[in-house]
């Protein structure tokens, strides 16, 4: 393994690190975790107490579905030459990754989900979040959704669309197999506690 240096949310590499020796690093499943991209090794940032209910809400809601995907929080995906920690990832549960004996393998994915979602932290370049999303979309991802808490909107992504920017009643579009209907308004509702 090659040296390399930690430096203030960002590791030092040798240009000629892969991403097979990326992801023997030990510390990348730290919290919050690390992301190769485009060969260079990132930690994301922190995201707060708005970041964190709209994550959990989002989960509840696509898991209390009863349908044939699952979500989960903070997994890994590895496709394409990028390892990505998407806020939530949507997929099917023929796809979750399972050992010899049925337990769920816990470093992640090898694919593209089918949904991918982000939730954009102050501190975070929306330019490589939108990256991030745009790359999975060409690995096969079906649906992307940028939420931006402070601006109160949502960028959704599909492949071979321009991206829509949705706000207030709009409602937000899913994976074709999913029975769910949720509007921009609802998704920020659930910042919101009685004073």
């Amino acid at each position: 393994m090659k040296n390399i240096g930690l430096t203030q949310g960002k590791i030092t590499v040798p240009e000629s690190t892969t991403l097979e020796e990326f992801l023997k690093l030990p510390y990348i499943e730290e919290s919050p975790a690390w992301e190769y991209i485009n060969g260079e090794v990132i930690q994301k940032p922190m995201g707060g107490a708005k970041h964190s209910l709209l994550q959990k809400r989002l989960v509840a809601v696509i898991d209390e579905l009863g349908s044939n995907y699952e979500a989960f929080p903070e997994l890994r995906c590895t496709c394409g030459n990028r390892s990505v920690v998407p806020d939530v990832v949507v997929i099917s549960s023929n796809q979750i990754p399972l050992d010899e004996s049925g337990d769920i393998i816990s470093n992640g994915i090898d694919f593209a989900p089918p949904w991918v979602i982000e939730i954009l932290s102050p501190a975070q370049s929306q330019t490589k979040v939108t990256g991030n999303i745009l790359h999975c979309l060409r690995n096969g991802s079906q649906l992307g959704w940028l939420i931006d808490p402070s601006e109160r909107c949502i960028l959704v992504y599909q492949p071979n669309s321009l991206p829509d920017l949705l706000a207030g009643k709009d409602i937000l579009p899913v994976l074709k197999d999913l029975n769910l209907t949720l509007s921009v308004n609802e998704v920020f509702a659930w910042l919101q506690r009685k004073v």
